[in-house]
């Protein structure tokens, strides 16, 4: 029963913020830019492609987890061994929205006055 409980925290506080960050970057880019336009638009196209197969996986897998967790808690059966593996699977999705798409943009370091012009 523990093993749920934490299956489920996990989810809850990972998968979700990981699930709202990462919806909020999938049309954002950075990085160098092609000079043609076609190629860029193919590689804007592809790379929005990716990000939502991404999230809706980690949507479904988070999904499975907290159905399959939260029934064995409720009826008290043995949930099966391949729920764990996906947890850790959703687990690795959820550590590569964060630490891809899903950041934050850094702000910009504010100039400092200075003390001449004062």
């Amino acid at each position: 029963m523990l093993l749920e409980v934490l299956m489920v925290a996990g989810v809850l506080l990972l998968a979700v913020p990981a699930l709202a960050l990462g919806a909020r970057g999938v049309l954002r880019r950075s990085g160098h830019y092609s000079s043609d336009v076609a190629a860029d638009r193919a590689s804007l196209v592809l790379l929005v492609t990716i990000r939502s197969l991404t999230l809706l996986l980690v949507f479904l897998l988070s999904a499975v987890v907290l159905v399959s967790a939260v029934g064995a808690v409720v009826r008290d059966v043995e949930m099966p061994s391949l729920v764990s593996v996906f947890f850790v699977l959703d687990l690795l999705l959820v550590a590569l929205v964060l630490l891809t798409f899903g950041r934050r943009d850094r702000r910009r370091a504010r100039r400092r006055a200075t003390p001449a012009g004062r």
